[in-house]
């Protein structure tokens, strides 16, 4: 058996209908994580659906909880063949967002596998049902094509609670780092940069969302009987914010920006051109830190974004100076970034500019990941995806967004390498989500590439990595 005749038994599984039959059963569980007291159906999709599938390919599957989210399910499979192979951590989430089925288009179900031309509709087909189906497949025809085994040990991590924040997720991987213990991570989820253009994205920005507050007084007042007299709220947080972030979306603080980019991070940034996707929204070329490429803003750099500022009454206006105003800022930053102190450095800056009664409140916070792109394990898996697809993969050193790649890159300290399987306008968090069926074959092909090389050569490459990073 060579790797050509295993990748075509894979995608064999896709064009005849055995990977759709699969999803669509992962699909009809509603795992929405958003929903109150969902608790035994997050559950059940990982006894009920997932532990059988994975036990039949030798996995040993364990629950594990953490006192920080004792609701929350968590489930471990592992399959260790030798101490001497190399091990592989792979991760995916089962849950989902609200189905909305109310606002899907006429014809489709948030709950039922509906195929159209080359798309599959259904909640959760693109996040992330789909893409660990995708992983779980391949795995599962490499374990066939060996004879039942992998050739390296394999620890498979799902949560429930993803869409939720994770909660839970870094203080299980705390708690049970040695029985997570790997040498390197796979997995997939977020999008593409291009439907049709293969991509590895090393690690995520970071997010911070902050609340910025002024209370003037303990009511409104007659805006004709005091206007002038009464500072107002809310052109004082406007007036406030405009300190932050100008009118062009250019960051004013020093204290929140990244340091510079290197000449590395910018050569791998040239190749690298976002949006231009069908239904995808023009860019404003203008906005954001003035000469840098779209992808260096996007994906180098760090964005302030004011996410929602009211005061006064909105849907019903009345002629009275507002008693209070309250913005929600958001800070997407890249490694380096000083984001532990950004709330003392918000408020100090304010404070300078004469708005130190504004008060600012640290809502939550994930950390920016990247793992270092210069390392073999990058070009092996880019030489691979391009031998597989015969494409030019995209390489990105992280994403816009953010997931929770921390926890493996920093608590476990592994070398994560990302390979999505779904694109920009799938539909992810909206409603009509689906897969596209040639992404879902390509990346099918891609992953059982990938498994049955590290089960070939995983020990060779491992030691090249432990080499570089010793340099």
């Amino acid at each position: 058996m060579t790797r050509s005749d295993v990748i075509r038994r894979a995608t064999r599984c896709v064009t005849r209908g055995d990977f759709a039959h699969t999803l669509a059963r992962r699909l009809a569980l509603a795992t929405e994580s958003q929903k109150p007291d969902n608790h035994a159906a997050l559950r059940a999709y990982l006894s009920d659906e997932l532990r059988p599938a994975l036990e039949t390919m030798g996995f040993i599957c364990h629950f594990l909880t953490t006192e920080a989210a004792p609701e929350m399910p968590f489930m471990l499979a592992e399959r260790i063949e030798d101490p001497a192979f190399p091990t592989l951590l792979s991760y995916g989430h089962g849950d989902v967002v609200f189905g909305d089925a109310a606002n899907w288009r006429a014809g489709l179900d948030p709950w039922q596998l509906i195929a159209e031309q080359d798309r599959w509709y259904g909640r959760g087909s693109a996040d992330n049902k789909g893409q660990h189906t995708i992983n779980l497949l391949a795995l599962e025809q490499v374990y066939l094509a060996r004879g039942a085994r992998l050739g390296f040990n394999c620890k498979l991590l799902f949560e429930m609670g993803e869409e939720i924040g994770s909660p839970g997720l870094a203080e299980v991987c705390r708690q049970h780092a040695a029985l997570l213990a790997a040498d390197i991570f796979i997995a997939s989820d977020g999008p593409r940069l291009h439907a049709d253009r293969p991509t590895l994205f090393l690690g995520s920005r970071g997010c911070i969302n902050f609340k910025l507050h002024v209370r003037g007084r303990d009511r409104a007042y007659h805006s004709g009987n005091w206007g002038g007299r009464l500072s107002n709220p809310g052109t004082q947080l406007a007036n406030a914010i405009a300190t932050l972030v100008d009118g062009s979306g250019k960051i004013l603080i020093d204290d929140l920006l990244p340091p510079p980019m290197t000449p590395a991070l910018r050569t791998i940034l040239q190749d690298v051109i976002p949006a231009g996707n069908p239904g995808d929204p023009d860019i404003d070329p203008h906005w954001g830190e003035p000469g840098l490429s779209a992808a260096e803003k996007l994906l180098g750099w760090n964005a302030l974004e004011v996410l929602s500022f009211v005061t006064g009454n909105p849907p019903r206006p009345v002629n009275a100076i507002p008693a209070s105003a309250t913005a929600v800022c958001q800070l997407r930053f890249v490694v380096g970034t000083d984001s532990d102190r950004l709330i003392d450095h918000v408020r100090r800056h304010l404070a300078q500019h004469g708005y130190g009664h504004i008060d600012v409140e640290l809502l939550n916070s994930s950390p920016a990941t990247r793992f270092d792109p210069q390392n073999p394990l990058v070009d092996w898996t880019l030489d691979l995806m391009r031998e597989i697809s015969g494409k030019s993969p995209t390489l990105l050193p992280n994403l816009g967004g953010s997931l929770p790649n921390d926890v493996f890159a920093d608590i476990l300290g592994l070398p994560t390498l990302w390979i999505p399987h779904s694109y920009p306008t799938c539909g992810q968090h909206a409603v009509n989500e689906h897969l596209l069926k040639p992404v879902v074959e390509e990346g099918t092909a891609i992953m059982t590439g990938l498994f049955w090389e590290l089960g070939e050569q995983g020990s060779a490459l491992l030691a090249k990595h432990r080499e570089y990073s010793q340099e």
